[in-house]
């Protein structure tokens, strides 16, 4: 089983936040999935998480380098961040607030 570290795009830091949240080793991250992760680092590290480390994430399940993810599956990988934005925007500013930029 290979420790997170072995994988493309997982240096220590992202290492480290992905232990944080109780992800050890490959299978946990397979098991969990990328938007998953994604999620739980942002509930613990407010300024932590970006689209780049989303892909990152995936092609570390994938087991390429990000750079190398297929356009569908970026797509789709966009759409959720940005979904994810607009929830953090939201509940941030709250719905009354939310002005349309």
């Amino acid at each position: 089983m290979k420790t997170l570290t072995d994988l493309p795009n997982i240096g220590k830091t992202l290492a480290d936040k992905l232990n944080k949240i109780g992800i050890k080793n490959e299978q946990d991250l397979k098991q969990i999935g990328s938007e998953n992760a994604i999620l739980k680092i942002s509930a613990i590290e407010k300024s932590g998480v970006c689209i780049n480390m989303l892909y990152a994430l995936e092609g570390a399940i994938q087991g390429i380098r990000w750079h190398g993810l297929d356009n569908e599956k970026k797509d789709e990988l966009k759409a959720f961040y940005r979904m994810f934005e607009l929830s953090e925007k939201l509940s941030k500013e709250g719905i009354n607030n939310f002005k349309k930029h």
